[in-house]
């Protein structure tokens, strides 16, 4: 019998919830004021209204595509979703998309902080750097009580959510002067820019989208859990981003924050304060997810080196760890947030990736959902330190992607050609899923399937 307490796996008897439970977490997850900045990336590279909101409706249907898969891994396995990293990459092997995720967690928040910062100072007049310690506080308390509480806050914010973007969406359309309906004017490096940002945030909820899936009942089909993760997490996205894209259009060249109180007051006079305080809630929650999510991936990180036997010390540590790096970064960011915050998408897009194509072609094509839960935590079990399959197979999609890379830090020889261009994603994701599955083909994947429902005969 596996101790649920000391590696977060979910026994049988322990799940609850129903699959409806992930809308409101993913949409909440997705209506902030980050989701909000991304929609913006669009309209400050000159794209028009029509094709930059174009642009962002396919950007998160198609990151939120893989998303939603991963999320339907949580009910099967009853585990956090970097853990499953380790059949594909092995027990050594699976540190290298951990350390990754913590990077993205850590990285996510930081932004996250410094628009905390800048809003509290805007409602409260309090400088943003004390204000941003409150919100840092605040955040990691939500995240200290844990996965009960943090989809309760997400439940409550739906709504609060849903009734303020309804207002504004609605008083947009008659208040504010939007240019003209037009199709003229592409650009083709900002739409596609404008495209990937969208992908690359829905993608990266990726990394920790089963841990909020896993507890909850093993028959919940995969259906189920994707259509509930995909709707919640598209349409927050979706329209969280388009409202980015309309403050970007009505308060041009300010930050974020007094962006969308000029916005909401063009609405309303006093409406940008109530608009701002519903965006500011969903950042607090979804900050509280990225600490939740990193200290799962610190503790998962020190678990492979050696035995961690998970209580409330442990989860204090491993959160406080993540708790001062993310401010840590924050008070070292310099230069324009909406910049920074496309070049942060960019390289987590091109390190993600090659992982997600090869978790889920593991899991969909290769296993059909067969592991053992059992085996996963053995250090010299069936999955072995090292695997070179998923190893060779992630290397090969970030090398593939190099030449197509374009962000404000390193623009690649085909991206250049391209006008800037950049089309890596689209590169990686089919080389590193078809090198995974020509390198299992010589894996008894049968026999490995046995093996792995024998040993896990009897857990609860």
């Amino acid at each position: 019998m596996i101790e649920s307490r000391s590696i977060e796996y979910v026994p049988l008897a322990e799940r609850h919830g129903k699959a409806w439970h992930l809308w409101p977490v993913w949409f909440t997850g997705d209506a902030n004021l980050a989701t909000l900045a991304t929609g913006l990336i669009g309209i400050v590279q000159g794209l028009p209204l029509m094709w930059s909101a174009l642009a962002i409706v396919a950007g998160c249907a198609f990151g939120t595509f893989f998303m939603a898969f991963h999320a339907t891994q949580g009910p099967q396995l009853g585990l956090p979703q970097m853990i499953q990293s380790r059949p594909q990459f092995g027990y050594r092997g699976a540190l290298l998309v951990w350390v990754v995720a913590l990077v993205s967690f850590v990285g996510f928040n930081a932004f996250n902080l410094l628009l905390a910062g800048d809003s509290l100072h805007l409602l409260t007049g309090a400088a943003p750097r004390p204000a941003f310690m409150a919100f840092l506080m605040l955040s990691l308390t939500l995240a200290v009580v844990g996965h009960d509480w943090i989809h309760l806050a997400q439940r409550i914010l739906a709504a609060v959510l849903i009734v303020a973007l309804l207002v504004f969406s609605v008083g947009a359309g008659v208040e504010i002067r939007l240019p003209a309906i037009s199709w003229g004017g592409f650009r083709t490096t900002a739409f596609l820019m404008q495209f990937f940002a969208a992908a690359s945030y829905q993608l990266s909820w990726s990394i920790y989208v089963s841990d909020y899936s896993r507890y909850l009942p093993r028959d919940v089909g995969v259906r189920e859990s994707f259509w509930w993760t995909y709707s919640g997490a598209m349409l927050g996205g979706v329209w969280m981003m388009l409202v980015g894209m309309v403050v970007g259009v009505a308060a041009p060249g300010l930050d974020v924050a007094p962006a969308v109180r000029a916005a909401g007051d063009a609405v309303h006079a006093g409406f940008g304060v109530v608009l701002l305080t519903c965006c500011l809630l969903g950042l607090v929650t979804i900050t509280s997810l990225n600490f939740y999510g990193g200290s799962l991936t610190l503790l998962s990180i020190a678990d492979s080196f050696a035995k961690v036997r998970l209580n409330v010390t442990a989860r204090v540590v491993s959160l406080a760890v993540v708790g001062v790096a993310a401010p840590a970064i924050a008070l070292l960011a310099t230069g324009n947030f909406v910049a920074g915050f496309n070049d942060l998408l960019s390289v987590l897009l091109y390190l993600f990736t090659p992982w997600t194509a090869i978790n889920l072609m593991d899991f969909y094509v290769v296993r059909h959902g067969h592991y053992s839960v059992r085996e996963i935590f053995r250090p010299h079990g069936l999955y072995g330190q090292w695997n070179w399959r998923g190893l060779t197979a992630y290397f090969a999609g970030f090398v593939a992607m190099v030449p197509f890379f374009s962000s404000g830090l390193y623009v690649g020889p085909v991206a250049r050609a391209l006008g800037g261009a950049d089309i890596a994603m689209v590169v990686g994701l089919p080389v590193s899923a078809v090198v995974y599955l020509w390198a299992c083909r010589s894996m008894d994947v049968a026999r490995g399937r046995r093996l792995a429902d024998a040993a896990d005969v009897g857990l609860q």
